[in-house]
């Protein structure tokens, strides 16, 4: 069988190299683009391991968490627990702001049994806040800041729980003043669900843990989550808290990072094993719908909304060159290329050169992500044991990247052609037709 492999493998190489053509369309992409950011995320994972020490806290400044409630049910019971039993010693305010809550009254109600469970707990304060009619979730997030109390306002979704560490390792990221902002971890919590969720388990570790861990020691953090986020209460206020439109976070980030270009001493951070646990889609359509979303806003962020605010002078170079080549170039154009670059393939090349490139590819991306992996093991993850038994399913990644690209291209096309940001299901459709046209 290794004999067969070998033959198999040096027939498919004899293809590419009489089809060189194919090598000069694929390469330059993969050195100026792909493989900078691969070292990258390595080296900046590196970087903190190295760096790693424990901080020593000395104040525990009061924190306010801001859920936002839609239709989570009797499930908002957990996130609320779960913050109430956090082992940090300073004070926690928790707002359930209930959207909708008219017609919500399943999770308006949990909400509240949660506000009368956990009366009277020490350092613990639960407060239900409804909004009686729907206005989507930045006026969820807005309603929520506008009544914080808290010197830290940290913004969670009522489908997340965490563990009781998580507010203690958060703050130590604020215990540097130059800190005006940090993201947090999260986990796939029903990662045995099918194959598409450990796919997606994979990609909450090595996309978004792993790399966000890199990014954060290089200065380019790409994006605080919308679903785990924590900033600090007054400038989060000077910079206009939430803004109307989808992709509420990254539009935020954008905003934080212009506003630290004119304070070079502060810091976006990322806290890599403060930990939530949250579901995601476990069907196709879910999967599909989800990142037709995601993937649709960043041409309606970065080409749109904030297309005269992505300059060298507003961001400064760093943050300006990597919005360019991994926000734009490697996120909205990319796919785009990918597709069109398949089809002139498969139309003129024979099927043993595309199947020899593909093979290539797989190759590839299956060492990177495989190295990647390694590194997240080693040094990142804080369940190093249960982690490792997602080794299995790396040889699958690639192929599930293959298929993300190929919903991110469909999004900047759908984008384009029907402004799909203003039918997003995280706000009603009045509020997104009449906000500012971009």
């Amino acid at each position: 069988m290794l004999r067969d492999s070998l033959v198999l493998l040096d027939y498919l190489r004899g293809m590419l190299l009489h089809n060189e053509e194919l090598w000069l369309l694929l390469f330059p992409t993969m050195i100026m683009i792909e493989l900078p950011l691969y070292l990258l995320v390595l080296t900046g994972i590196f970087r903190w391991s190295y760096n790693q020490e424990d901080a020593e806290m000395m104040q525990f400044p009061s924190i306010s968490f801001v859920i936002t409630c839609y239709s989570e049910g009797d499930t908002i019971g957990t996130t609320i627990d779960t913050l109430v039993e956090q082992v940090y010693p300073g004070y926690i305010e928790i707002l359930a702001v209930v959207d909708g809550a008219i017609q919500n009254q399943n999770t308006y109600q949990a909400a509240l049994n949660c506000e009368l469970r956990h009366a009277g707990v020490r350092n613990r304060k639960v407060r239900v806040i409804p909004k009686w009619q729907r206005g989507g979730r930045v006026s969820t997030l807005n309603a929520g800041l506008s009544v914080t109390q808290g010197e830290i306002v940290i913004n969670v979704d009522g489908d997340t729980s965490f563990d009781n560490d998580m507010v203690f390792t958060m703050m130590k990221q604020f215990t540097s003043k130059d800190v005006i902002a940090s993201g947090g971890t999260l986990r796939v919590r029903n990662h045995d669900a099918n194959i598409l969720t450990k796919m997606q388990s994979l990609e909450y570790m090595l996309s978004m843990q792993a790399s966000k861990t890199g990014m954060a020691q290089w200065g380019v953090l790409n994006n605080i989550s919308g679903a785990f986020g924590a900033f600090r209460k007054n400038l989060l206020k000077q910079v206009g808290g939430w803004d109307t439109h989808t992709a509420e976070d990254l539009d935020l980030t954008i905003r934080l990072k212009q506003y630290k270009q004119r304070y070079p001493n502060n810091k976006l951070a990322f806290a890599t094993h403060a930990i939530g646990h949250t579901d995601v889609p476990d069907t196709l359509k879910g999967l599909v719908m989800q990142r037709l979303r995601w993937d649709g806003d960043l041409l309606f962020l970065f080409l749109r909304k904030h297309n005269e605010g992505l300059s060298p002078s507003l961001l400064g170079w760093g943050d300006f060159l990597f919005i360019l080549v991994y926000g734009v170039v490697q996120n909205v154009l990319l796919p785009l290329l990918v597709v069109i670059f398949i089809v002139y393939i498969l139309i003129v090349h024979p099927f043993e050169a595309v199947l020899a490139l593909i093979l290539l590819l797989y190759l590839t991306y299956l060492f990177l992500s495989l190295i990647i992996f390694i590194a997240y093991i080693g040094l990142v993850s804080e369940r190093g044991k249960e982690d490792l038994k997602f080794t299995k399913w790396l040889f699958i990644y690639p192929v599930y990247q293959f298929f993300m690209r190929l919903i991110t291209a469909f999004a900047t096309v759908n984008e384009l052609v029907r402004r799909s940001h203003e039918e997003s299901s995280m706000a009603p459709w009045w509020v997104l037709k009449r906000g500012k046209k971009f």
